[in-house]
């Protein structure tokens, strides 16, 4: 499934170029690398009995004495431009790792995250996954940019399975891109960009939240989870919305809940939402039809699980597809951990009630507001 076209004028300032700021988490810290303080610490831990697997698929390394590996941080902490380098250290200030900032192109915001070395303190840590939300935040709401890269030695897997997890796209394959330690390297492409931010800030945001943890530290949901990109519930192939589709989610808010309004005689709450805003806050799904929208699925994640609003085109009447949005939201929510539903509608809307009761939602409450009266229903999962 291709998203549609997002060819429009942009602003061709050029983007700030990265500087060493501190960047704060709730695991780890990222900071400016600081020889005199990190030197002794990372190679301890990065030169033990796993050197030769977390150095393979770097451009150096691993050294054959602490000489030469203080001589190397000395370089890269020096250095201002590109690649400009961070400490991943943990709350205590302790260096367990480091990544960097690299073939920056201010002129077209394009910019890349690269040499990255996870000790075996912080592998599959939540700190290594904060890490990466840190600086992509980083990277396009302080600095701008439009484009985010991620390239990897094509064999190496493990950084393949992290780019797609953290929420890069794969792109291709750029065979013998480059040469590596005296060998042919196929480079893995990925990105990110920035119309599809919001979406990734928030699967991030989610896998991080406290209560995505048990007492012994273990996810309860996986990022790579949170970062589903698409979805298949009976003919309706659905994929994650972008900043792009905020206009056709407009239109398709517009005609679909045209009929309600015949009968409630207000502008349905979801024709007053911000979606480019709710991006922030709501996953939205998508589906694409000819032309236009199919279907779409606003669904808050937490505090608790809320299928914001439906929507189905006029041209899909017949085709059950109201069905196929709402099983998909549920399943999407139980997938996410949630063991409730609730959702809301004009309580004018008796038809409507009575479609969702008869698929399984309870009546809780009337909310009575200015200009309506809203039904409140609930659905155990």
């Amino acid at each position: 499934m291709t998203e549609p076209a997002f060819d429009h004028a942009v602003d061709a300032t050029p983007a700030p170029r990265p500087t060493h700021v501190t960047l704060e988490g709730r695991f780890c810290r990222l900071r400016p690398l600081d020889p005199a303080r990190d030197t002794d610490g990372l190679y301890a831990l990065s030169h033990g009995p796993e050197a030769p697997q977390q150095w393979a698929y770097l451009f150096t390394g691993p050294y054959a004495d602490k000489a030469d590996f203080d001589a190397h941080v000395r370089t890269i902490a020096a250095g201002t431009t590109d690649p400009v380098y961070w400490a991943i250290c943990t709350p205590d200030d302790r260096a367990i790792g480091w990544l960097s900032l690299m073939r920056i192109d201010t002129t077209h915001r394009v910019i890349e995250v690269g040499s990255i070395l996870y000790t075996p303190a912080l592998q599959r840590t939540p700190a290594a996954t904060e890490a990466e939300y840190l600086l992509a935040r980083y990277v396009f709401e302080t600095l701008g940019y439009r484009r985010y890269e991620w390239k990897c030695h094509n064999l190496n897997e493990p950084s393949k399975r992290a780019a797609v997890r953290f929420g890069f796209t794969y792109e291709g394959l750029f065979r013998q891109h480059m040469i590596a330690k005296g060998r042919n390297r196929d480079t893995a492409w990925f990105s990110m960009i920035d119309i599809e931010w919001p979406q990734r800030k928030l699967a991030f945001e989610l896998w991080l939240r406290p209560d995505n943890f048990d007492p012994e530290g273990r996810q309860k949901v996986s990022l790579a989870v949170f970062n589903r990109l698409l979805a298949h519930q009976g003919e309706l192939v659905l994929r994650r919305a972008t900043l792009a589709d905020v206009p056709a989610i407009r239109a398709l808010k517009d005609i679909a809940y045209a009929a309600n309004e015949t009968i409630t005689g207000v502008l349905s709450l979801p024709r007053k939402a911000d979606y480019a805003a709710m991006m922030a806050d709501h996953e939205i799904w998508v589906a694409d039809g000819e032309g236009h929208l199919a279907a779409c699925a606003v669904l808050q994640v937490a505090p608790e699980a809320v299928i914001y609003s439906l929507a189905v085109h006029p041209d899909g009447q017949g085709r059950r597809l109201g069905d196929a949005i709402l099983a998909f939201s549920e399943r999407r929510l139980a997938e996410l951990g949630a063991d409730r539903v609730t959702l809301y509608t004009h309580a004018a809307l008796e038809q409507r009630i009575a479609w969702y009761a008869r698929r399984g939602f309870l009546r809780t409450h009337v909310e009575e507001m200015a200009d309506r009266r809203v039904q409140h229903m609930e659905k155990a999962l």
